[in-house]
């Protein structure tokens, strides 16, 4: 697994909600961890996708108030860019080798040990969850549970390998040019709301599209680079030691491969939520579908949503919006069903 070298922490600044920013030097190099909450509380670890940040994955799912409440109020949140993508980074030298994925994961490890973590809840949105699952695989005994969304679990096939070496070139050539942030929209959200010659798009898909306009595209090109040299983890996953949540949406293109990770996940430990009419980041594109599955799977744990939010019933999460069989407790171990969030709210 390799030792973690000795970390150095420099506090940047205080951000919305009380969150602060370490800059952490570790063995490969430094990376920015955004803590929010309590810290004498339970740890829960987030990942996000390529050319994303913690503001831009998981915004969506932390700013939905009874969401934020189920995990603020149990967790205290740590959330780890991947090199280079925090808000206002600077490029990173040439010279310096891009981390291979094993060093992704045994970085997180060297930012749990700065912060005197020894055991963390997890999660991550594809390739996010790639890290986060090969961190589960390589430290067993530091994950108690995951939630992974739309998650990546084997090698790049020729076709996505492929694809991601004509983005490579692009970055190197053009930086976030047009048809990069395009093929990265395409990526993170669903036709719905990326919209088309007849409809706008949805403000989501702006405000995305702007954050990429501030990433350093030499930056993404080796978080990129890093993914597309991933190996396949089918075989570990049925030994990994720890409850697995897996959110995905249907119109993602990893859709399939969400499949593919639950069949190879031990059943009795597992569940698999199928998010309609949604792409792969279902924390932007339709956080409130997660939230449900998110109260179940965390009473294994003994955590629980505080009762002062409640569904009105203009809600989305109201009751009746809700496939009951994913409410009985058969389906509860072994798959969750696939929940209708694309509803009438009328009255």
């Amino acid at each position: 697994m390799g030792e973690s070298s000795g970390s150095v922490s420099v506090d940047i600044e205080t951000i919305s909600l009380g969150g602060k920013e370490h800059i952490i030097q570790t063995g490969h190099g430094s990376v920015s961890v955004v803590v929010f909450g309590d810290l004498d509380k339970p740890a829960l670890v987030t990942y996000p996708d390529i050319a994303l940040n913690h503001m831009s994955c998981f915004q969506g799912l932390f700013f939905c108030p009874e969401a934020a409440s189920l995990l603020l109020h149990n967790f205290c949140i740590y959330h780890i860019n991947p090199p280079g993508h925090e808000l206002g980074a600077a490029p990173i030298s040439s010279d310096v080798p891009a981390p291979s994925v094993d060093d992704l994961a045994d970085q997180i490890a060297e930012v749990l040990d700065f912060f005197g973590l020894s055991a963390v809840m997890c999660l991550g949105v594809a390739a996010g969850a790639y890290i986060l699952t090969l961190f589960a695989m390589r430290y067993r005994e530091r994950v108690i549970g995951l939630m992974l969304v739309s998650p990546l679990c084997k090698a790049p096939s020729w076709t996505e390998w492929l694809y991601n070496k004509v983005m490579s070139n692009l970055l190197y050539f053009y930086g976030m040019c047009g048809v990069v942030k395009e093929g990265l929209l395409q990526r993170y959200f669903s036709k719905e709301v990326r919209g088309s010659v007849h409809v706008h798009e949805s403000d989501i898909v702006q405000a995305c599209r702007r954050l990429l306009d501030e990433r350093q595209s030499t930056n993404v090109l080796r978080f990129l680079q890093s993914i597309n040299g991933r190996r396949d983890l089918s075989e570990g996953l049925k030994k990994l030691q720890c409850r697995t949540l897996i959110f995905v949406g249907e119109n993602s293109p990893f859709h399939a491969e969400a499949l593919y990770m639950t069949s190879k996940l031990d059943r009795r430990y597992s569940a698999l939520v199928e998010v309609q009419a949604c792409g792969s980041v279902v924390t932007e594109e339709q956080p409130h579908a997660m939230l449900i599955p998110m109260e179940y799977f965390l009473m294994n744990y003994g955590l629980y949503r505080p009762c002062q939010f409640t569904g009105s019933p203009r809600s989305p999460l109201s009751p009746s919006c809700i496939s009951p069989e994913l409410l009985s407790p058969e389906s509860m171990g072994l798959k969750l069903k696939p929940i209708k969030t694309r509803v009438s709210l009328e009255v």
